[in-house]
Formats: structure tokens, sequence, C-alpha cells
């Protein structure tokens, strides 16, 4: 098991209600990351979205460690 940091942007942010958290989690990857966050506070499923890990544009399938800090960012809409 390893802590990592979330920060909860836009959407999410106003989905869940929170701009940050520490997740205590058994996933290993990014994308099992927002999955396993999915099913706790039941976030929209979002095709275009990114993920960094610590300030750095990331893939999904990308390893996570200890310590690291995670977010999510949804698709803007602009006007």
């Amino acid at each position: 098991m390893i802590t990592v940091q979330i920060e909860y942007f836009a959407i999410l942010r106003e989905h869940i209600g929170k701009n940050t958290e520490a997740v205590d989690t058994e996933e290993k990857t990014a994308g099992g990351l927002y999955d396993e966050l999915a099913a706790r506070y039941a976030l929209p499923h979002m095709v275009h979205m990114k993920v960094a890990i610590n300030d750095e544009f990331a893939e999904w399938d990308a390893a996570l460690t200890e310590g690291d800090t995670i977010v999510f960012i949804p698709p803007v809409a602009g006007g």
C-alpha cells in the first residue's frame, strides 16, 4: 500500500467537494487509481481527461510510487 496526494480541479473538485486529499491505495497505475476513485465517488467517465504525476503529464499506465502527487485534469469547456 502507498499513500499519494490527489489534487482535484474543475468538475472533479465540484463533484467530490474538496481540492486535495491523501489516499492510501493498492493501485499501481494512474488509471487504476482513477478507477478506484471513480467507484468511490461515482465520478463521471471523461474520454479526454489527462493525468499529471509530480507536475509532469503522464500516461494512464504510469507507475505510482509512495508520496506522488497526482492531478486529474478534466477537459475544459471555454466560452
